[in-house]
């Protein structure tokens, strides 16, 4: 079983910047890709971006690409994404995926296994 913990949401104001890390503990966590995703409200869960295994790629939507950066430290089993320039259209839970050991998917597919309970990220105008 794999456990992924959120944490480092918060209100912030426009032009602010937040990390959000995800804390992964279970089967094989390291061995492959981890995303993050947001879901407004209102609105369908979307993807954000995601980091292989060994962190040498990265993934990232375009409505965050040049303001977000997705890093992993393997060694702590956690996962970041340092979100820059916020603006209230980054409003959101925030969550964190991961993938099986057998789900050997390209980066780019955002389809993931396990899923974390989300933190919350509210930008004020």
């Amino acid at each position: 079983q794999v456990e992924l913990v959120e944490s480092g949401g918060g209100l912030v104001q426009t032009g602010a910047s937040l990390r959000l890390s995800c804390a992964a503990s279970g089967r094989a966590v390291n061995s492959n890709s981890v995303g993050w995703f947001r879901q407004a409200p209102g609105k369908e869960r979307e993807f954000v971006a995601a980091i292989s295994w060994t962190g040498a790629t990265t993934h990232y939507a375009d409505s965050v690409k040049g303001r977000f950066t997705i890093s992993r430290d393997n060694a702590k089993n956690m996962v970041y994404l340092r979100m820059n320039s916020l603006n209230p259209e980054d409003t959101a839970v925030y969550y964190c995926a991961a993938r099986t050991p057998e789900q050997l998917l390209p980066i780019d597919v955002p389809v993931y296994h396990y899923w974390g309970q989300g933190t919350q990220v509210t930008v004020s105008s």
